[in-house]
């Protein structure tokens, strides 16, 4: 574990670095903000003017994506959701699954997270995933399993996946709220399984994003939701490591903005 003065060093460093590079202009403000966040261990996007990817993966503040933001969508969502796509997966949406990509968004657009869903406690599926698949299956979606099998030499093996839990017309959403974080390499796996296989087009994945950290602290139940849980952060570096092969992806990572804490 880096302290918190070696951190600002390197920090410091780099972007003196790259500034002498000609690779972005060192400006004090910047620097003194990028240096302040990684020093809190604060979710930051590395950027131009900001630190670099190869850094912010060394102080484990952010994994650089190489993922697309989207501009294209509804002003509660862009506002209310970190969003991210891997190989145009929203273009594939709005062109060949437009009912389903607009299940999606209205979806997303009612949904709330209130305090009760947050401190509720005991096992199985959560007050937040019911709530984002309950409007999904009303639309028809529904949790769906496939039996596959590989077949050599006339020789059948099976070869099964990981149900979804929720599927229509060729379009998989994963739902990961409280998790442990190994939950995205199974969904993305399923996703590169069932995409190969032509039996999905596009992937999705609900999630946290990062700054809902604050939320669970002020609650009380970060450690019960604590960093080995399922994260935005947490899911970016896999997907661009390859986790989902071919499959494109769509990322939606739920903000403070939706937190009612009287709710």
């Amino acid at each position: 574990m880096l302290s918190k003065g070696r951190v600002a060093r390197r920090v410091k460093s780099e972007m003196q670095t790259r500034s002498s590079l000609g690779v972005w202009r060192t400006d004090g403000v910047l620097e003194s903000s990028a240096v302040s966040k990684a020093k809190k261990g604060v979710f930051y996007p590395a950027s131009k003017g900001n630190i670099s990817c190869s850094l912010a993966r060394l102080l484990g503040v952010y994994s650089c994506s190489n993922m697309s933001p989207l501009s294209s969508l509804p002003n509660f969502v862009s506002e209310n959701y970190e969003v991210r796509e891997w190989k145009h997966a929203s273009a594939i949406l709005q062109t060949d699954f437009p009912e389903e990509y607009a299940d999606i968004l209205d979806v997303l657009t009612g949904f709330r997270l209130p305090k009760s869903h947050l401190v509720v406690g005991g096992g199985g599926k959560s007050k937040v995933s019911q709530a984002l698949e309950r409007p999904l299956l009303a639309r028809g979606w529904k949790e769906k399993s496939w039996s596959t099998k590989i077949v050599v030499d006339n020789v059948s093996k099976d070869s099964p996946t990981h149900k979804v839990d929720c599927f229509k017309n060729r379009v998989a959403l994963e739902i990961e709220w409280s998790n442990k974080d190994p939950f995205y390499d199974r969904d993305l796996n399923n996703f590169r399984l069932l995409f190969d296989l032509r039996v999905i087009s596009v992937g999705i994945i609900i999630t946290k994003a990062d700054e809902l950290r604050s939320v669970l602290t002020e609650l009380g139940i970060w450690s019960k939701s604590g960093t080995s849980t399922t994260w935005m952060s947490k899911l970016l570096p896999r997907i661009e490591g390859g986790g989902g092969g071919g499959c494109p992806i769509l990322a939606f990572g739920i903000k403070r903005n939706l937190y009612l804490p009287e709710g």
